[in-house]
């Protein structure tokens, strides 16, 4: 039925982008939104099971736009408030997060300031009651729709604190909460300075400059600015921040799209706060759109070097639209381009195969280009970083204990026995409270299957097909028995990681996000490789291509 119905949807989008005379596209229009209302009246009318009008033209909706792109989105009226916040990074609610573990809602972080951190909510605390509603009995959305609301008025959290009998309610005024997108900024060395950018919402500029300037009071001589998972936002603030660095007049990003209003280039307006400076910008996997906008501009100038991983590769801007209904539309509206006149965008939706699927741009058709001192860079593949560092991937049993929550829980513990602890910049766990977070986890159950267990099951399906299972069976057991006791050393084989993600856990609690990043610092191999060169002039000017 859904299938049916988002065929019909889909030719329909394909007739709207079609290159016909006016006159025919409207005609186009007329007929195929005509088939459209009379399929759904007939579905509606004779479908054998009673049909929900709302989900099922949702799902047409959400096809048809899916064949376009991943970006063009459709809004309804009760998901505005959430995509507002998105776009803003500001909502009514009184300032805390949780996340789900298991059946289980617990508060993982509270931004310093607002009603959850002035009225005694503390990380670690599992929310079991919202309003005399049991948590239990509502989903994830539900309760989150339930913390946020009117600012001034008020909510009520019931909550089990670890070390605490009874369970504990606590009142709050719901306020304007900003989120903000500058999360931290500080002192990575006497001379290096460190900002790190989560996202793109309005005053975003503004946050980064303000750091700078502190920084630059403390004593920066060059700076590190962290993109790293940023997933982008408000291009006029990729605008500002890149005004920061480079000279007023200056083009530092320009769209094209199908309509002359959305082809506009953009440049800077305001004099910069620093053009010596030098610059370390942080990149992953993760940074896009409005991050790769930063990133490509400043590299394009040899204005900063970029370090870390390929980014994400969005190379499409999107505009909001009024629909009927308070519902909205999100839509690609055009392509951007950086100032040597490259767009990164890495996958190519406009040429689908066949079956619907979506690739990447081909290496053969990718054009190259030059910076202002004349060093190479490419289009069609995200932002490519003048120097790699590969991300560390995490193994099976770092993901398995993150994802169940027993790093977190012991983070909860550790907190109860350490009233206080060493500043977050230099807390490390010792060996000793390491092997007891070791023997305490074996107590837990967190069973998971590693990489290799799951290809010798693979193996062992295999066998029994072709029916060698009982010629192997010694080999295939003496296998299971060596993975087996991998698994039990894999505590200490992934020390260092399952370390840091601890440390983080228990330095929150004593410092919030704050010291989650500060903590980081001694093990966070791009911020190293930041520093070692921000520090050697020599090379920082060689990968400019300094003369």
């Amino acid at each position: 039925m859904k299938k049916i119905l988002a065929c019909v949807v889909v030719v329909g989008a394909v007739a709207l982008l079609a290159f016909i005379p006016p006159a025919d596209r409207y005609f186009e229009i007329a007929r195929n939104l005509d088939i459209f209302a009379t399929l759904f009246k007939e579905v509606n009318t004779l479908y054998v099971d009673e049909v929900n009008p709302n989900k099922l033209v949702r799902t047409g909706i959400d096809a048809m736009l899916n064949s376009l792109d991943p970006y063009t989105n459709y809004i309804p009226e009760d998901e505005v408030e959430d995509y507002r916040t998105l776009n803003t990074g500001q909502y009514g609610g009184i300032g805390a997060m949780t996340r789900e573990f298991g059946q289980r809602t617990v508060v993982t972080m509270m931004y310093e300031g607002y009603p959850a951190f002035k009225g005694g909510l503390k990380i670690g605390d599992e929310v079991i009651k919202m309003d005399e509603v049991e948590l239990s009995k509502i989903s994830q959305e539900e309760a989150n729709h339930l913390m946020r609301g009117q600012v001034g008025t008020s909510v009520s959290l019931t909550v089990k604190r670890y070390g605490v009998k009874d369970p504990i309610k606590l009142e709050f005024k719901r306020e304007k909460i900003k989120v903000s997108n500058v999360p931290y900024f500080g002192m990575v060395s006497s001379t290096i300075g460190y900002v790190q950018l989560s996202d793109f919402t309005p005053d975003a500029g503004k946050e980064v400059r303000n750091a700078l300037v502190a920084l630059k009071e403390k004593g920066a001589k060059s700076l590190i600015l962290d993109l790293r998972g940023n997933p982008g936002g408000l291009l006029f603030e990729a605008v500002n921040i890149c005004n920061l660095f480079i000279p007023k007049g200056k083009q530092v990003v320009s769209t094209k799209g199908k309509i002359p209003d959305n082809n506009v280039n953009y440049e800077t307006l305001n004099a910069p706060v620093d053009l010596e400076m030098p610059v370390a910008v942080l990149i992953n996997r993760g940074s896009a759109s409005a991050s790769e906008i930063v990133a490509g501009t400043l590299q394009d100038y040899d204005r900063a070097v970029v370090i870390g991983e390929k980014s994400y590769g969005k190379g499409l801007v999107q505009l909001s639209r009024p629909l009927s209904y308070n519902a909205q539309l999100k839509v690609t509206t055009a392509k951007y381009y950086t100032p040597t006149g490259r767009c990164i965008q890495v996958l190519d939706y406009t040429h689908r195969r066949s079956d619907g699927s979506v690739g990447s741009i081909p290496d053969s058709i990718k054009k190259s280009f030059k910076t202002t001192r004349g060093r190479t860079v490419y289009d069609g593949g995200g932002i490519d970083p003048d120097v790699v560092v590969e991300a560390q991937e995490g193994s099976t049993v770092t993901q398995t204990l993150y994802s169940n929550g027993l790093l977190f829980d012991y983070g909860t513990i550790y907190a109860s026995k350490h009233p206080t602890i060493a500043e977050a910049k230099n807390f490390s766990l010792t060996e000793a409270e390491y092997l007891e977070f070791v023997n305490w986890i074996k107590t837990k159950d967190y069973n998971y299957r590693s990489p290799l267990e799951i290809q010798l099951s693979e193996l062992i399906r295999e066998a029994k097909t072709e029916r060698a299972f009982e010629e192997l069976r010694p080999q295939i057991e003496q296998i299971q028995q060596r993975i087996n006791e991998s698994k039990r050393a894999d505590l200490i084989t992934f020390k260092d990681q399952i370390k840091r993600l601890l440390e983080e856990d228990i330095v929150a609690r004593y410092y919030l996000e704050r010291g989650m990043v500060e903590v980081s610092f001694h093990q966070d191999t791009e911020i190293k490789k930041s520093i070692d060169v921000l520090n050697n002039t020599a090379q920082y000017k060689k990968i400019l291509n300094w003369q």
